[in-house]
């Protein structure tokens, strides 16, 4: 047996016997830094990235059949500016596609201390507002329907 082997279960320098029983995990989990994207923009994203790769895809193909004088040069350079349109069109399909998903679902925003003080300070301008006409109204339902006593 070599010097660097180790039998299978043979205690290494260090170990004790509580880190041998417990297996080890293969990966661990981290959470994700940023929420998933929504599937339609996923969707389009994806979809932006293949048209981009085929686009560039043909571009260098157009390129090397132009140094190399090739019939095939003329119609790639073509199709290179038609999938440079279209690419540019799938990009700005993910934008799109982003802002009019965030427009109907709304986005997930912390507001800042400022803007949550003036909430709450119009909060309670409305409640006490809605306490002083409940206040009225009772005042005047009380103070009809019967003659004075005076």
């Amino acid at each position: 047996m070599d010097r660097h082997e180790r039998r299978a279960g043979a205690p290494m320098a260090g170990d004790t016997m509580a880190e041998r029983s417990v297996p080890r995990p293969l990966w661990v989990e981290e959470p994700a830094r940023r929420r998933r994207m929504p599937d339609p923009v996923r969707t389009a994203a994806v979809r932006a990235v293949l048209l981009t790769a085929v686009t560039l895809i043909q571009a260098m193909v157009a390129f090397f059949a132009s140094l190399t004088g090739s019939w095939l040069a003329f119609p790639m350079v073509l199709s290179s500016v038609a999938s440079t349109v279209v690419a540019t069109w799938g990009v700005l399909d993910v934008w799109v596609t982003r802002q009019v998903w965030n427009q109907r679902h709304g986005v997930v925003s912390a507001p800042s201390s400022t803007a949550r003080q003036l909430r709450r300070e119009r909060r309670r301008a409305r409640r006490e507002a809605r306490g002083a006409a409940r206040e009225a109204a009772r005042i005047r339902r009380r103070g009809t329907g019967g003659l004075s006593r005076a």
